[in-house]
């Protein structure tokens, strides 16, 4: 009988649940980085609390949080270089403002605005997608590009462990390996597609096993150790940028709160599983216990962190809702690059329509 428990795929972590570690191997990370890795999964932290209160007060539209995935994301995309290519689905924002999306874009997103999903020029982030998993085909496709072009980009697509079931994700890594194509597989395993368990997902022991069958490099590392996080992501980026491939990564890890804010997880899981995670694996305790034992970090400067952190979130948010709305009219000019004459028809319609209601 196949047994899978053979299968090397032992996780990779540096940092334990009490911010204990090999002092050996922690000090290739300098003071300074281990501040800002620490800084921006604090200030994700409090972004994530402040949106989830704001849908509540019926400031935002439905919102997915991430807390207790800071460390997988904030870890992962500090990895990158500025002109690699990120790839998020909807709970991706903490990766999306580390790699330089403004926090302003975030809240014309979370509110519907016309604009929301457009990104910068000078940034590399694809639009959120809502879509499960088909984010994993465009950053295999963006890859393919690179490659062909000669150029040294790498692109990193983030998903959960619920995409892992479907075909674009297989597509994806079948494409990817059989044409060598610089991609990151990212996968956040946080135990639940919604409301499905990630043992319902897969019969494999890991996510990152299914590697093998697609003939590329598989790691399983601890989701909630930012270190670990880091140093796999750093190999893999470092590898597709060497033309040596693409990588499937699963960073486990654990969701905190709701699928969304119109989910209700204490219908699927129990009230003590969250809070073994909460108390036990969070990822910004382990990462502050190192710090405060290097003597970088005390609750002073926590405290003025959290509230630089809720100042910027305050005028992001006033700055975003004194933007104009826009209409439908301006939805047409983010189509194509060129519209088609259908299109421009399409939009002088609208415009027709708009007026008149104007006009009444």
């Amino acid at each position: 009988m196949f047994d899978q428990n053979q299968l090397p795929f032992d996780m990779v972590q540096l940092l334990d649940e009490n911010g204990n570690g090999d002092e050996e191997a922690l000090q290739q990370f300098s003071d300074e980085f281990l501040v800002t890795l620490y800084k921006w999964m604090r200030k994700a932290r409090v972004i994530d609390e402040r949106l989830l209160k704001m849908q509540r007060q019926g400031r935002i539209g439905t919102y997915a949080p991430f807390s207790g995935q800071e460390a997988a994301q904030i870890g992962s995309v500090l990895a990158l270089e500025k002109e690699d290519w990120i790839f998020p689905s909807y709970r991706e924002i903490a990766a999306c403002l580390a790699h330089g999306l403004p926090l302003t874009q975030i809240f014309h997103y979370v509110r519907g605005h016309v604009l929301g999903g457009r990104t910068p020029e000078h940034l590399n982030i694809f639009p959120i997608q809502i879509i499960i998993g088909a984010q994993t085909l465009h950053a295999t496709g963006c890859a393919w590009a690179a490659k062909l072009k000669g150029e040294k980009q790498v692109s990193v697509c983030y998903f959960g462990d619920g995409a892992t079931s479907e075909g674009d994700f297989h597509e994806a890594m079948n494409f990817a390996s059989v044409y060598q194509v610089p991609v990151i597989f990212f996968c956040q395993n946080n135990q639940y597609a919604i409301s499905v368990p990630v043992h319902k997902q897969t019969a494999s022991r890991t996510i990152a096993q299914k590697a093998i069958a697609y003939g590329m490099k598989g790691v399983l590392v601890d989701g909630n150790d930012a270190l670990a996080v880091y140093k796999t992501m750093k190999e893999a980026v470092d590898s597709a940028r060497n033309g040596e491939g693409p990588m499937l990564i699963e960073a486990l890890t654990y969701r905190l709160g709701p699928h969304t804010t119109s989910d209700d997880p204490t219908k699927y899981r129990s009230a003590e599983e969250a809070e073994q995670w909460r108390r036990k694996k969070d990822p910004l305790h382990r990462l502050r216990v190192l710090l405060e034992k290097r003597g970088l970090w005390t609750e002073e400067k926590e405290e003025a962190w959290v509230a630089q952190a809720n100042d910027e979130i305050t005028a992001a948010y006033e700055e975003a809702v004194a933007a104009e709305t826009g209409s439908i009219v301006d939805v047409f000019d983010y189509v194509y690059g060129k519209p088609s004459k259908l299109l421009q028809e399409q939009q002088q319609e609208a415009a027709r329509r708009k007026q008149g209601k104007e006009v009444k």
